[in-house]
């Protein structure tokens, strides 16, 4: 039997596809329709779900979307309404109504109840395959969200009807009755029309309403749960006591203790993923922290609690040794670009290919500018707080981007180990700011740059001049600078023997980073002579690489949901915040 439960699983979901599109057929195809719809109103039954309706077309799409995942509020939902389904059509056709109609004579109400029954069985037997959890407060909030909607839809539709009604003699009740019964599509009594004549618009402006209270009671009955708890003070404690261990291995480490995101140990607690659930998606970023040999076993836990909950996995920022390891456990690479990494020793200002970054350092120098290099717990508080507020100013827009490379706060007191570059200008007014995370004992990797709109051209090359040649001030010998997205594609598409697809694909970057500052990050980066460190996107099938760019973009701070009222919102069981929470600047150091 456990060799069928797969099989009838994935039954199940290709009868939902085959019902989507009959249903799309029946939407577009005018005789068709007219004849499921005489079937249904008739002597014929249909299987279950056609209905020859937009709705469910929707209902299939969504059901079968669901029951891809696994989901096992889409079992429950189906079980019940087919079972309900195959029940109506045996009693039909062992008993027929008082008319004495025979519908067991007709062979196509033969088939509809035995596809119907087949559903059924499939169901059924693939039972135990559908095993992804939701939200416990799912079934509650859908039926607080269908109450809520209908009663305010019809109120909507009360007002328009009492608008636009060209009869007399209709009360608020008869007005209120007739638009909830158009919301779920009741034809109006004799008494309602004999008082109520409305114009065709607002009847289809009140089926609207019905449509989308549908599908919104839909979403939030199968939605995937939030992850409830983000990182708790014994987590930081744990994962800071792995990076004083390994910290060294990823330059990204250090970003892992952002307080909106989740955490998975592994079973010996010598490594763990951190990630965030992001539309459905589990999102987590750079590679996992702690002992590469206990990478498997958190790898393991993370992909279990994601499947658990039906949340597609995706990794971002990954590198090339952590991106084997999350291949063996089922997940595809896509590369997203090259990490900028300066090592001190190879690092110097002389030569030709230098020139440009040498003559923008002389240049700030000579107007006066000066850098001061502390670590954040050598700032006074009362200087930290004056910085973190200029910071907070320089900011552009209200949107806090940065989620895989960047930190998320400033002047934190358990940052205190995080580097801070202050630049003043000759009169010495402070102009701009770089704040860089640990990577390791002797690494830095750029969280963030901030700096006033009026300030010198070349400005921020002179403090990273700077800091680079005063390293010993910090014992640095690497620093790890923006993400470069795209690198290969702005490189390799400017040479001479470029192909056409390479050269188009050029473009179109180009074109998109008069917004995203894609192909100026890279050029930016490129004056240093770095290390190219490639890093990659990780997913689990190519289908859900357009979610997982979604999420990405939402996490990063790219696109802004929508907010939601507060009925339909989760909220986390505990706002994990620790010290001065302040806004991540528009421009992170990574991108």
């Amino acid at each position: 039997m456990s060799r069928w439960r797969p099989r009838a699983a994935a039954a199940t979901v290709w009868y939902l596809r085959l019902l989507a599109l009959l249903n799309v057929v029946t939407v577009l195809a005018v005789p068709f329709r007219d004849q499921v719809q005489d079937h249904n109103e008739g002597e014929f039954f249909t299987p279950y779900l056609l209905t020859a309706g937009l709705g469910s077309v929707v209902l299939s799409i969504f059901l079968a979307v669901a029951m891809r995942r696994r989901k096992r509020a889409a079992w429950i939902f189906n079980t019940a309404l087919a079972g309900l389904t195959f029940l109506v059509y045996v009693l039909f056709m062992a008993w027929p109504p008082e008319d004495g109609y025979d519908y067991a004579k007709h062979p196509f109400n033969w088939f509809s109840i035995t596809l119907t029954g087949l559903f059924l069985v499939a169901l059924l037997t693939g039972r135990k395959e559908f095993t992804s959890k939701g939200d416990s407060s799912n079934p509650k909030t859908a039926a607080a969200t269908f109450v809520a909607g209908l009663l305010a839809g019809a109120g909507v539709g009360a007002f328009l009807v009492w608008l636009n009604n060209s009869l007399a003699g209709a009360h608020f009740w008869d007005l209120y009755r007739y638009a909830l019964g158009r919301m779920v599509t009741i034809a109006p009594s004799q008494h309602l029309d004999s008082v109520i004549s409305v114009p065709t618009w607002v009847n289809a402006v009140i089926n609207t309403m019905s449509a989308v209270l549908f599908l919104l009671v839909i979403y939030v009955a199968f939605r995937s749960p939030r992850d409830k708890e983000l990182l708790t003070p014994e987590d930081e404690r744990r994962l800071r006591d792995l990076l004083d261990r390994q910290g060294g291995r990823d330059s990204l480490g250090y970003f892992a203790l952002r307080r909106d995101k989740a955490v998975v140990f592994s079973p010996s607690g010598k490594a763990a993923v951190t990630y965030r659930v992001v539309g459905g998606v589990s999102l987590a970023s750079g590679d996992p922290i702690g002992d590469p040999e206990a990478w498997p076993g958190a790898i393991d836990a993370w992909l279990t609690e994601a499947r658990e909950h039906a949340w597609a996995p995706a990794v971002m920022g990954a590198s090339e040794e952590a991106g084997v390891i999350y291949a063996r456990h089922g997940l595809d690479a896509l590369e997203l670009g090259d990490e900028a990494i300066v090592e001190l020793d190879e690092f110097s200002l002389d030569g030709r290919a230098m020139r440009v970054v040498r003559q923008a350092y002389n240049r700030v120098k000579r107007a006066g500018y000066t850098v001061r290099i502390r670590r954040h717990e050598d700032v006074p508080e009362c200087e930290m707080a004056e910085l973190v507020e200029r910071a907070d100013q320089w900011r552009d827009g209200a949107t806090e981007r940065g989620f895989s490379m960047a930190l998320g706060r400033l002047g934190d007191p358990d940052d205190g180990r995080c580097v801070m570059l202050e630049c003043h200008d000759a009169e010495g007014e402070l102009q701009a700011l770089l704040s860089f995370v640990p990577w390791g004992e002797k690494g830095l990797s750029l969280d963030l740059m901030r700096r006033a709109r009026d300030t010198e051209n070349g400005l921020m090359e002179f403090m990273v001049i700077e800091l680079l040649q005063r390293a010993g001030e910090v014992q640095l010998e690497r620093v790890s600078l923006n993400f470069a997205m795209f690198r290969s594609v702005f490189e390799r598409g400017s040479k001479l023997g470029a192909g056409p697809v390479l050269r188009l694909w050029r473009s179109v970057l180009g074109f998109f980073s008069r917004w995203w500052q894609i192909e100026s990050l890279y050029r930016a980066n490129a004056k240093y002579r770095p290390i190219w460190e490639p890093r990659y996107l990780l997913f689990e099938k190519s289908s859900e690489i357009p979610r997982i760019g979604i999420a990405s973009a939402r996490a990063e701070g790219f696109i802004t949901a929508p907010s939601l009222p507060a009925l339909f919102r989760r909220r986390h069981a505990r706002p994990a915040v620790v010290g001065p929470r302040v806004p991540t600047a528009e421009r992170t150091g990574k991108g």
